[in-house]
């Protein structure tokens, strides 16, 4: 039975403004106006919906904006926003009380989410303890982790490894604390929580597995000393994060008389409809059939059907009711880099099912396939370092469709140059919203030809965005197949793309700005273009980036030969390749820095960043590096970074080559090579891989036999294996294969385009490649040769020739027509080091733009 009463025009009131909830506001406003609907949204927190799948990102430099909406826009919606906490809801009445305001409703919706399980463990009430939960949580967290050296996560679940990586990213020595023998105990296996492990204790972060806490220690002042274990042992630490679970927020509900489960949860049917007639429940808080879902798919699922049938209930839409029939649990994350998959049955509960597994400590990647009895059917499964096949793998699980190859070949990974096992032709490209391709593809055939327009008509890349790339791709291909031109612009100023005018400034062999503009732009250039423009002339020409006609033209890094920071200072990084350092210059590096007042850092690139520097100073503290034999480290250029090595066979026992010796050639060789992104490489001296090569744009490995070489690797947002592109090579071969790769690198990629991007658009993979690059397929390896040989003979310090310029300190100066230092600067203590802070800045965030 649908009640009639309703008032004109009917309103809707939501409690709670998650992403659940405000996708609800979405889906009712995509089908009404405020004319016909009036919504309002109860929102408990200070700020309107975000993005909590990426609350990590909060502490990124700079930090993404995770709003999903804003008060404005609303506004413009008709929706009316009230802010406070419902106090009380009666049933009888239709009324909600917000603090002194009662608001009547016609229909009613809990979207009020869930609240974080803290154990009753003592100590519990301290001041640096804290949840996991929203913005303001991970500000407390970020005010404490100042004064912190240690910080401990207890729970390594999914929220849990997700608050570790943020205290790592705050820089804290970061332990993970997991009742369970294992990590992320819900969603993977033993195996696979084993592999994960090992991963994140690489990173550096501790994990102590099959732990319960007794207690939060104490000092007599009230402040963390660590925790105390039931096993007798106990873990130092300066700050605690309880990550431990969520429980459904169903208080209100309860008080209100709605039915709800005996462990948590407003009780829904197929409609999302409570036990009152009048009122609906989505999301976190929503019980139903007995389960709660505790992912943003379903919820939005949730947050579809109940749209529907409220505005059915309403008379503002006809048809049958929607109902939500569950929903499935797949769920694909990046944890601090590590990439996880869980699909299906997962853990293989199945009665007679069957696994194939694959667990490669090498590569730090662990596969399983959960099968049907007979082994014909996908019901499941766990990835753990590699998704890649996330999405077909799932695909395969969701259709039930038979198997037409062996299911080991749909783990194992492909040789170089190897087909992979067929998938799906219809794949699944957004899991989110269960999105396929065909559907895109329909979209793109009605008009919808860029993503904006993709993602409004099909919902796709909404949710955690991870499928955007792959969007992106598809939108080109079928572009292209549909006979349509594919604009590949670099901007509005040239109707080129970046390879396309690569090849036209080298054959006209074009040497500055003005050249290129007249004869193939128009207007004036933008930040686009000018950067992009001046990063081929660099690549092909190797002039100090600072003379007079190429300054223009640089971003402010380039401009100022650092990178600069949150805070308005500048970091200076000199290179210190391969990682060697004598002692006499660590010296130097010490006395700059503390007449400098500068903050020591060592990087992941095995460099020593001194960061805060202020921009007047920047000549006066290069000129002590360089006179003590350092060079430009070109940590604020797309350029090489580092070449990252271990120890080698000079001191490590395990050692079969000499890495280090190879890391310092290979990086003195490509030093100062501007390409289209940065790159970073790394000699490991044995398969024990110390020196992360696997990681990196092109990574090297000894054997006995020789050098094997890797490539296309990153550890980026979307961190990529390097694939084996040869064995057993000699330095010399290995070397000249190297630079060849580079530079056709540097000559067909895209702007601002990673190695790994690069590569997997590259028609043919690594076999084209090798075709190009060894065998000369397209006759033009003398040239990239001779172009490398160029490069490394015109070789200068960027640093040293803006020495040598009168002019230079003039430029650095933060006031034109002043000698005046930048007022806006104080200084802070940050774990023992002092480093500057601008006035206005209440937090402290990671330095921005030195990564290595």
């Amino acid at each position: 039975m649908t009640p009639n009463t309703v008032s004109t025009p009917p309103r809707i009131v939501v409690i709670g403004n998650g992403m659940v909830g405000h996708r609800l506001v979405d889906q009712l406003r995509a089908e009404t106006v405020s004319e016909t609907l009036e919504i309002v949204v109860l929102s408990e927190e200070p700020r309107l919906a975000y993005d909590r799948v990426h609350l990590s990102s909060h502490f990124d430099d700079p930090a993404p904006d995770l709003s999903l909406t804003s008060e404005t826009h609303y506004a413009q919606q008709g929706v009316q926003v009230v802010f406070g906490r419902a106090t009380s809801v009666n049933l009888a009445t239709r009324t909600v009380e917000v603090g002194r305001q009662q608001l009547n409703y016609d229909r009613l919706v809990f979207a009020t989410g869930s609240f974080p399980f803290v154990p009753p463990v003592p100590g519990r009430d301290a001041a640096n303890v804290f949840v996991y939960r929203t913005i303001e949580d991970l500000e407390n967290i970020r005010s404490a982790a100042r004064a912190a050296q240690s910080g401990v996560v207890i729970g390594g679940g999914l929220l849990g490894l997700e608050a570790a990586g943020a205290l790592r990213k705050l820089g804290l020595d970061t332990h993970v604390v997991e009742f369970a023998p294992q990590l992320m105990p819900a969603q993977l296996d033993k195996e696979g929580g084993a592999t994960l492990q090992r991963t994140i204790e690489d990173m550096g972060i501790g994990v102590h597995t099959a732990k319960a806490t007794r207690e939060i220690s104490l000092d007599t002042d009230g402040n963390v000393l660590g925790l105390a274990f039931e096993d007798g042992s106990s873990l130092d630490a300066d700050l605690v994060v309880f990550s431990a679970g969520i429980r459904p927020r169903d208080d209100l509900a309860r008080e209100a008389g709605l039915s709800a489960g005996e462990r948590g949860g407003i009780v829904i049917d197929d409609g999302c409809r409570t036990s009152d007639l009048y009122t609906f429940a989505i999301g976190e808080c929503a019980l139903h059939s007995g389960k709660i879902y505790g992912l943003v798919a379903p919820g939005y699922q949730m947050a579809k059907v109940a749209a529907a049938n409220l505005l059915r209930d309403l008379g503002l839409r006809a048809g049958e009711p929607a109902h939500f029939q569950g929903a499935d649990l797949s769920t694909k994350l990046k944890l601090m880099g590590v990439e996880v998959g869980s699909f299906g049955d997962a853990k293989g509960v199945t009665p007679g099912c069957r696994t194939v597994s694959l667990s490669d400590n090498v590569r730090g990647t662990y596969s399983k396939l959960v099968l049907s009895a007979d082994g014909t059917q996908v019901l499941g499964g766990l990835l753990v370092g590699d998704t890649a096949r996330y999405n077909d793998l799932l695909d395969l699980t969701l259709s039930a469709a038979p198997l037409t190859v062996p299911p080991e070949t749909l783990l194992v990974p492909p040789l170089p140059g190897g087909e992979v096992a067929a998938m799906s032709t219809n794949a699944l490209i957004c899991s989110c919203e269960n999105v396929r391709a065909d559907s895109l593809c329909s979209a793109i055939a009605g008009g919808a030809q860029d993503i904006a327009s993709l993602k409004k008509c099909t919902g796709a890349g909404t949710g955690c965005g991870g499928c955007v790339p792959g969007m992106t791709s598809l939108l080109k291909s079928e572009l292209a197949r549909l006979g349509q031109a594919v604009d590949n612009s670099l901007c509005e100023h040239f109707a080129y793309s970046r390879q396309e005018l690569f090849d036209i400034i080298r054959v006209k062999d074009y040497r500055t700005w003005e050249e290129v503009l007249a004869g193939h732009g128009q207007g004036l250039g933008c930040e686009i273009c000018k950067p992009a423009v001046g990063s081929i002339l660099a690549s092909l020409h190797n002039e100090y980036v600072l003379k007079k006609e190429h300054a223009p033209l640089q971003d402010t890094n380039d401009a100022f030969l650092a990178n600069i920071q949150k805070n308005g200072t500048y970091s200076v990084m000199p290179r210190i390749a391969g990682g060697e350092v004598t002692a006499d210059k660590l010296i130097v590096l010490g006395e700059v820095a503390k007449k400098y007042g500068l903050y020591c850092k060592i990087t992941g690139g095995q460099r020593i960043d001194l960061l805060g520097a202020q921009r007047d100073d920047l000549p006066a503290i290069w000129a002590e590096l360089v006179a003590a034999g350092f060079e430009s480290g070109h940590a604020y250029g797309k350029s090489l970074r580092t070449v990252k090595s271990c120890v080698g066979s000079t001191w490590c026992r395990y050692g079969v080559q000499d890495s280090t010796s190879l890391a310092i050639a290979l990086e003195l060789r490509y030093r100062g090579l501007r390409s289209p992104h940065k790159l970073k490489s790394g000699v490991s001296g044995c398969t024990r891989e110390c020196a992360e090569a696997r990681s990196k744009d092109f990574g090297i490995i000894a054997t006995e036999k020789g050098w094997n070489l890797y490539l296309g690797g990153n550890g980026g947002v979307t961190p990529r294996h390097a694939e084996l592109f040869a064995e057993g090579l000699d330095e010399e071969t290995l070397t000249r294969t190297i630079d060849r790769y580079l530079m056709f690198y540097v000559r067909t990629a895209d702007r601002l385009q990673r190695t790994s991007t690069w590569l997997e658009n590259l028609d043919g993979g690594l076999d084209y490649l090798r075709s190009v690059i060894v065998d000369d397929a397209l006759g033009i390896c003398a040239e990239l040769d001779s172009q490398m040989a160029r490069h490394v003979d015109t070789y200068r310090d960027e640093w040293a020739e803006a020495l040598a310029d009168p002019k230079t300190p003039a430029r650095f100066r933060t006031f034109v027509n002043s000698d005046a230092r930048d007022a806006a600067i104080q200084w802070v203590d940050e774990r023992g080091q002092i480093r500057p802070a601008f006035a206005h800045e209440m937090v402290l965030l990671p330095m921005a733009g030195a990564d290595d």
